[in-house]
């Protein structure tokens, strides 16, 4: 799921606070510090929360770290670059920030699951290309065996794996279909699943999404700022999040011989001890901390625990494009100590972000070797 709309925000930004300027032209003025120009700034009254950018003040370390400790296998990405120089750069950027794998959730099939491989086919082994589920006639008596085939031809032209599979409360959506109702424990989505098993296929899967989408967009919120775009408070037939945890189960216990990954905690970065308790009863979970390093960094220590005690549990993933900086920013909050600190060209909260400092055997788990488990276990 990508969240950075930062250019829009900055974008909306911009054109908010030159609207207030207008209406307020007795605003007070601020000298730049070593500079000759002024620049308008706006009342504290007027500022919205969605403009909100603060800066830390604090006089602590800040730590740079500009090559990830251990090689990364990354579990969570998709097809982001479009042509052949920009995956050459994408490439680049691996190398220098010491990414050696990375995984391609394209949710795609057929033809265009075959032009996605072509695409990345001059580094075969710097990305795995996984196809998504055909939903087509989902609605319709006898589906499932037509879905099968589909992703059969996917697996023989070279698919590792499924994803990101989709279901945030109305049911199993894709690029082509949206399957409204459909949710992963339906007895339609069996077949399916238990074909990923006999194949050696992981399935990635994407349940629910934060818990501030589900709560009340007022001053209670505390992540208002993202969540508001994002809402499902006011979507109608919408399974709230305790609910996809619970089909989420249910899928892991019916297909006990097929491996999942949770996407995103499986979005349960507000309670990681129920997710804890999910992974001690299906040892066929595994959970991706992609595009949730925003969530888990306020609570450095828990989260840290968490991470010790499910060490074998959890893989590295992005999920936020390839920039060298978007790196950057996972491995400080992963390997350092660093505390109050903000990235707000990443995540759309306004909160302080603190480092996990996980030691070097947690480190070398989540980078690598969990997804070499998974990886390495196909066909076996």
């Amino acid at each position: 799921m990508q969240r950075r709309s930062f250019l829009k925000s900055v974008a909306t930004g911009l054109a908010a606070a030159m609207t207030s300027l207008r209406s307020n032209p007795s605003a007070a003025s601020q000298q730049v510090p070593g500079s000759s120009t002024t620049k308008k700034q706006l009342s504290p009254n007027t500022i919205l929360l969605k403009d909100y950018r603060p800066r830390s003040i604090y006089k602590i370390p800040v730590t740079e770290v500009a090559r990830a400790k251990f090689p990364i296998i990354d579990m969570h990405s998709h097809a982001y670059a479009n042509t052949p120089a920009e995956i050459a750069d994408w490439v680049r950027n691996m190398d220098e920030v010491g990414v050696e794998r990375t995984i391609l959730l394209t949710e795609t099939f057929g033809q265009e699951f075959i032009d996605v491989q072509r695409k990345f086919a001059a580094y075969p082994d710097r990305f795995e290309i996984w196809c998504g589920f055909d939903y087509t006639g989902y609605n319709q008596p006898g589906f499932g065996p037509q879905a099968v085939r589909a992703l059969e031809k996917c697996h023989a032209a070279g698919a590792g794996g499924v994803g990101e599979l989709h279901d945030k409360g109305k049911g199993l959506v894709s690029r082509a279909v949206n399957a409204y109702g459909m949710h992963p424990d339906d007895a339609r989505m069996d077949s399916l699943f238990e074909r990923c098993g006999q194949l050696g296929m992981p399935v990635s899967l994407h349940v629910a999404d934060p818990i501030w989408m589900y709560e009340p967009m007022d001053n209670t919120n505390d992540g208002l700022m993202n969540a508001l775009h994002w809402r499902l408070d006011n979507q109608p037939n919408v399974v709230r999040l305790s609910g996809m945890i619970d089909i989420l189960e249910r899928t892991l216990k019916k297909h006990s011989n097929t491996t999942f990954i949770a996407c995103h905690f499986a979005n349960l970065d507000y309670d990681l001890a129920r997710l804890g308790e999910v992974l001690e009863k299906h040892p066929n979970l595994y959970a991706d901390i992609a595009a949730r390093y925003a969530e888990t960094a306020p609570i450095p220590r828990f989260a840290a625990k968490f991470y010790s005690q499910y060490a074998d549990r959890l893989v590295y993933g992005t999920d936020m494009g390839f920039d060298k900086e978007m790196y950057r920013v996972t491995f400080r909050i992963l390997e350092t100590s660093d505390e109050h600190f903000y990235e707000h060209d990443m995540f759309s909260y306004h909160w302080s972000l603190n480092g996990f400092a996980l030691p070097d055997e947690i480190l070398r788990k989540v980078y690598r070797s969990n997804a070499e488990k998974i990886l390495n276990s196909r066909g076996k």
